[in-house]
């Protein structure tokens, strides 16, 4: 890895609720030489909306890429209900640490940038999305051709058994705005790629306390960084009974960077509950995938080799 490419790479953009594993991921897309990332996109989900933004200029400024890619503000609430916080699982996302500049997002609001983009690099544009999907839904309902025009849409989301880490049946990012997710899901996308909370995750993105000794061990300002910033979803996890970190969001970005990672993936016509009193926010993942499916699925990844790839970002 050596960098920002000199010349083109993947036109990326991220979708985020910058917290933690977010930051990582956005660290993927500003240090990997394959990724040429046209702008951030904030979207409300893991913490407070202003501190997800002064989480995503604390990343840029960290990967030595302050004032390089926009950060445009999108929605600060769902479609329908009320913004649901995880901030029980991440604090503040940045382990109290502040960035030292003062830039500011941009004028034009992410849903906008999102049609731009597209339209600009029309059947190029991959858009990589780990919180919840409410920018992406008022891109497709601000023009109906967005959706056709993304090469590829990576969605961190969902669970493919129906076990969920917010609700018994509901994985975080849909959860909080299933809705929007329904909407993208029937937007007519010619690839969207899930990367599920469980048993994707939970399987093959895990960081254990081994794992985050070795990156503490690295003594780099990006390794600390990771391992300060990750803390308190380490506790929370950990003392959920998972093992560790899980590290689904900076996956999602190395696969629409490096598509050969997935090991197994499958189609499914994949829907979201809307309604029911137990099951809101679940997706359900239909094997039968009687129409040829709207989505893929990954199954497996080599989890080893994300976890030697996020080393050898975080030692820069």
């Amino acid at each position: 890895m050596s960098g920002h490419p000199d010349g083109p790479g993947l036109p990326l953009v991220i979708d985020t609720d910058t917290a933690a594993d977010d930051c990582f991921a956005l660290l993927v897309g500003l240090l990997d030489p394959r990724a040429d990332l046209r702008a951030i996109t904030m979207v409300a989900g893991n913490v407070g909306f202003d501190q997800q933004v002064e989480n995503a200029f604390l990343t840029l400024e960290l990967a030595g890429r302050a004032g390089q890619v926009p950060v445009h503000r999108g929605a600060r609430q769902p479609l329908v209900q009320p913004w649901i916080s995880a901030e029980e699982v991440h604090g503040d996302g940045a382990g109290g640490l502040r960035r030292t500049g003062d830039d500011r997002p941009d004028a034009e609001p992410a849903q906008d940038a999102l049609v731009r983009l597209a339209e600009q690099h029309a059947g190029e544009l991959t858009v990589v999305a780990i919180g919840p999907l409410t920018n992406l839904a008022l891109a497709v309902r601000r023009d109906p051709a967005f959706a056709s025009r993304v090469r590829e849409l990576v969605v961190m989301g969902g669970s493919l058994n129906g076990r969920g880490n917010v609700t018994p049946a509901a994985e975080y990012n849909i959860h909080v705005d299933p809705e929007a997710a329904q909407i993208v899901l029937d937007a007519g996308f010619p690839s969207i790629r899930f990367v599920t909370w469980d048993p994707l995750s939970l399987q093959h993105a895990v960081f254990d306390a081994g794992r985050i000794e070795r990156i503490r061990r690295l003594g780099t300002p990006l390794g600390d960084f990771f391992v300060r910033a990750n803390q308190a979803s380490f506790d929370f996890d950990v003392a959920m009974g998972v093992g560790g970190s899980v590290h689904c969001d900076t996956l999602a970005v190395l696969l629409a960077l490096d598509p050969a990672l997935a090991e197994v993936e499958r189609r499914y016509d994949v829907a979201v509950e809307l309604a029911g009193t137990h099951t809101r926010g679940a997706t359900v993942f239909d094997w039968h995938a009687p129409r040829g499916g709207n989505a893929t699925a990954i199954e497996r990844i080599d989890g080893e080799r994300l976890f030697e790839y996020v080393l050898r970002l975080l030692s820069r």
